[in-house]
């Protein structure tokens, strides 16, 4: 009986598909609130120069999502998806209240810790029970609709959050968004948000995907497109990281004030936000590895031509690129890891995927700090641009051309 009452399809559950966009942009919000001036804020506060400590915040949340991903993956199906969404607002409240009254950076790395969690649980959480409601015709879409929600909250609160600490000062005003955010994050949460594991029964009824014999290894090493899929991953996340770090200071040394640098880097979250309401259902339609290799490979040349631009229109337009070449390839990750797993496996695969992939921000911040206070800044972001377009080679050469082009498996 409970069956034939469970339809799966975006039109079908469109209430609470959009409760859960809207859920996801406060997700989005909570890494906004840093975006812009936490490399400012540590040399300000704590007179933090050093490039690898000042992206050690970035390590911290990066290493702590990565991980909380996985095991969001792996217990979703044990405690409920909506359960583990909550915990994660639980631990996000006291985020910005740390941030304010902390004494040391150590405090700061310690709420980026919280937040790394909070945000494995919350968007880990959302991207699961979307995938889980619409079925497998409007995948891509649906990871289009979520990924446009919290990367433009990403970007809109970076650049609020920029805007604020310009107008009246680093501290504690910008942080008072976060407070916002993760209250009413919770409450939307608690009041109007459901469990949606019971699709995932009804779907595993007619898919005829072959199991996996060993999640983790498959997702990340043996099956060819799931592995080529997660380095692509992970290296989008380490250039993710690196811009996070470094391009705000690349901006300090060009003597931009925090609004313009508001501005700027909002640009790239915002393009990859709204870009994805195109590229999510451009993924349902075509290649899906044509649609890997050209986001990876436009992100690495753009990437590249940092360090050789000063005006505000040139950083402006790389911004708008590596926001374009991101919105290609991240709705496409996950929908592609979707429909090559077998639907009651399909929650730890994205873990295992997000795993890896948010991986990518610490590894990222490791690489891009160290070689930035041996070699200097632009050295950093040149290599950080050369392994981008080394992770798109991977995708041609690595990932099979047929599998994620058929519509139904």
């Amino acid at each position: 009986m409970k069956a034939n009452t469970t339809k799966l399809g975006l039109k079908e559950n469109w209430k609470q598909f959009t409760i859960l966009v809207i859920v996801n942009a406060f997700v989005g919000g909570m890494i906004g609130m840093e975006r812009t001036i936490i490399p400012k804020f540590a040399e300000i506060e704590f007179g933090i120069a050093s490039k690898t400590a000042i992206l050690s915040f970035i390590t911290a949340f990066g290493i702590t999502k990565a991980i909380t991903n996985y095991f969001t993956g792996k217990l979703a199906n044990r405690f409920g998806r909506k359960n583990l969404l909550l915990f994660g607002w639980i631990l996000a409240i006291p985020i910005p209240f740390i941030l304010i009254y902390a004494e040391s950076w150590n405090w700061v790395i310690f709420a980026n810790i919280l937040l790394g969690i909070s945000q494995g649980l919350t968007w880990s959480s959302t991207v699961v029970m979307k995938i889980d409601l619409v079925g497998e015709k409007d995948r891509g879409l649906a990871m289009g609709l979520n990924e446009f929600a919290g990367y433009f909250a990403v970007g809109l609160v970076a650049f609020l959050s920029g805007y604020i600490a310009q107008k009246y000062g680093i501290t504690p005003y910008p942080f008072y968004l976060g407070i916002g955010i993760s209250i009413i994050g919770f409450l939307l949460t608690l009041f109007f948000v459901k469990d949606t594991r019971v699709f995932v029964h009804q779907e595993n009824t007619t898919n005829q995907t072959q199991k996996l014999e060993n999640i983790f290894l498959e997702t990340t090493f043996k099956n060819k497109t799931l592995s080529a899929v997660t380095q692509a991953g992970l290296v989008n996340n380490l250039n993710d990281g690196m811009i996070w770090g470094l391009l705000p200071i690349v901006l300090l040394s060009l003597n931009y004030d925090s609004q313009n640098i508001g501005v700027i880097t909002a640009i790239y979250p915002t393009v990859w936000g709204f870009g994805q309401l195109i590229t999510g259902k451009m993924s349902d339609i075509y290649s899906k590895k044509k649609m890997l290799f050209w986001g990876m490979l436009v992100q690495g040349i753009a990437i590249i031509f940092i360090p050789f631009s000063t005006e505000m229109y040139q950083l402006a337009t790389i911004s708008a690129l590596l926001g374009f070449g991101t919105a290609l390839v991240y709705p496409t990750f996950l929908s592609a890891i979707a429909q090559a797993t077998n639907p009651t496996q399909r929650a730890e695969s994205i873990g295992t995927f997000r795993l890896w992939r948010d991986l990518g921000y610490a590894i990222g911040a490791i690489i891009s700090g160290i070689t930035a206070d041996l070699f200097g800044v632009n050295y950093a972001i040149i290599l950080i641009g050369v392994i981008t377009i080394l992770s798109s080679v991977i995708i041609k050469v690595r990932m099979p051309k047929d599998h994620l082009q058929k519509t139904n498996n």
